[in-house]
């Protein structure tokens, strides 16, 4: 049998509810192309320990290890990988069988490009599609926008190093795509549902974006992280620059931007209005 060429790392914290229905995905995918490797990151749930304990391990690699933290996980999982190319997957997301397809060809075909990604359909308390749109660095240091169900090259993880295990988890995909990109390396865009992402109430993400305490700390832990790269207070402040300069203009701008796209459109083409707002 050929050697694989992407490995799915898979970090599991009591989902294992969940975990199923995400390897029920890759059984849709050809066999040939993965490997699986779970990481139970220290459970504590019954059914999620005796799910992992029962799974075939011809078919699976499953790391058990203490509670680490999710970069950590990963990062052990990575490690233990064979494959040239990693998908990390959440427990609670499943993949479309093009995703492996479309990204090994990718890759493949381009050893600038060092990450691909796609869109993602939600699931579960919400529907429809998110379109996060092709790569842009000055969009992606003001925040992700990229999320973790990316297929990444393993030599490049390992050059730029590996997840930030943050006190604060849920941006260590984050923290990883900066890296990359200020080393200069490639994302693919593919604008295809290639994931899909569930969506619950309860969800680490949901409780993180709602606090507002915690999104403090991780904006002040990245501005420290970067502090040649990044600077939220001064897109803020120049913002603010704006609209004390000409409140009503700026105002009447994002309107017609927003109401009148057409409109506002005419007005660039016809050199009556700035195409942004550095120079207005």
């Amino acid at each position: 049998m050929a050697a694989p060429l992407i490995s799915v790392v898979i970090p599991c914290y009591n989902q294992g509810k969940y975990l199923e229905e995400a390897l029920q995905s890759l059984a849709r995918c050809d066999q040939r192309l993965f490997e699986v490797v779970i990481v139970n990151d220290g459970s504590t749930d019954a059914y999620t320990n005796q799910y992992l304990a029962g799974l075939d391990s011809k078919r699976y690699k499953v790391l058990s290890q203490q509670n680490l933290g999710l970069g950590e996980a990963r990062n052990n999982g990575i490690k233990i990988a064979s494959a040239p190319y990693v998908l990390p997957l959440d427990s609670d997301n499943t993949i479309e069988p093009e995703y492996l397809t479309k990204s090994i060809g990718i890759l493949e075909q381009d050893p600038a490009v060092a990450v691909v990604y796609g869109n993602a359909r939600y699931f579960g308390e919400k529907t429809g599609i998110l379109k996060p749109g092709p790569f842009n660095l000055q969009k992606l240091m003001l925040g992700n926008y990229i999320d973790a169900c990316a297929v990444v090259r393993k030599t490049v993880i390992a050059e730029v190093g590996y997840y930030d295990n943050m006190k604060i988890m849920g941006y260590e995909d984050w923290d990883l795509w900066l890296r990359i990109a200020f080393k200069g390396y490639l994302f693919h865009y593919v604008d295809e549902a290639l994931f899909n992402y569930r969506v619950r109430s309860q969800s680490m993400m949901r409780n993180l974006n709602a606090n507002i305490k915690q999104q403090n700390e991780i904006e002040e832990y990245f501005t420290n992280k970067y502090p040649d790269k990044l600077s939220f207070e001064g897109v803020s402040d120049h913002f603010i620059y704006k609209i004390k300069k000409k409140p009503f203009r700026f105002i009447y701008r994002l309107l017609l931007k927003k109401f009148f796209p057409a409109y506002y459109e005419r007005l660039i083409r016809e050199n009556k209005m700035y195409r942004n707002f550095l120079y207005d």
